[in-house]
């Protein structure tokens, strides 16, 4: 877990640099990113990313779902869509979501390690594109997807943070990204979402 004194040196280390968040879930990320979503502050500065593994034949759409949740604007993605800030973006069942610059892309390639969308090509476009502005977030789930992208965006400058495992409904794919990388934070729900309030309102002091 990390203490306040860490999670403020990692703030001074960042200096407001970054300019996109990434998150990537699997088995309990509904109610994970429900928590998330729900504690972002009202002036958020950053677009966020979102991949929720789920059934390739799901209809349902997480956009509506977690706008009950949450006071920003909350998108299943489509091809082009491009990147504003305080704004949330879903893949879309059945589609791998990448990064694009300042646009988002949607993919119908085959499935990675079983998965599509697949976090680790989402992280791993971050990375490309983003390098150190980066936020990677890894939450509750199972699986092997996930790691991979997370130590791609890590080794490009990225800043990683994983859900406490104690904390997750499924321990499985944060203790594996821990595993795979050397520089995580680990933090409960909560205190990612201060973590990313203070971001926010370092890359924008006076808003």
């Amino acid at each position: 877990m990390v203490s306040p004194v860490l999670m403020n040196s990692a703030l001074q280390k960042s200096d407001s640099k970054f300019e996109l968040v990434v998150i990537g879930a699997s088995l309990g990320g509904m109610h994970a990113l429900k928590s998330l979503l729900a504690s972002l502050p009202s002036k958020f500065n950053f677009p966020v990313v979102a991949v929720q593994h789920r059934a390739k034949d799901s209809e349902a759409s997480l956009g509506k779902y977690f706008s009950l949740w949450t006071s920003h604007p909350v998108f299943e993605a489509d091809d082009k869509t491009p990147l504003i800030p305080g704004h949330i973006y879903f893949a879309p069942s059945d589609y791998h979501l990448m990064i694009d610059g300042d646009n988002l892309a949607l993919s119908t390639e085959g499935p990675v390690k079983y998965s599509r969308p697949s976090i680790d090509v989402l992280f791993e476009t971050a990375a490309e594109w983003y390098n150190e502005k980066a936020v990677g977030i890894i939450l509750t789930g199972t699986g092997a997807d996930g790691p991979s992208g997370a130590r791609e965006l890590e080794e490009r400058g990225g800043l990683l943070i994983v859900q406490d495992p104690e904390e997750a409904e499924a321990d499985v794919l944060p203790k594996s990204t821990i595993a795979a990388t050397q520089h995580a934070k680990i933090m409960r729900l909560n205190q990612i979402a201060s973590f990313l309030e203070s971001l926010s309102q370092a890359a924008n002091p006076n808003k």
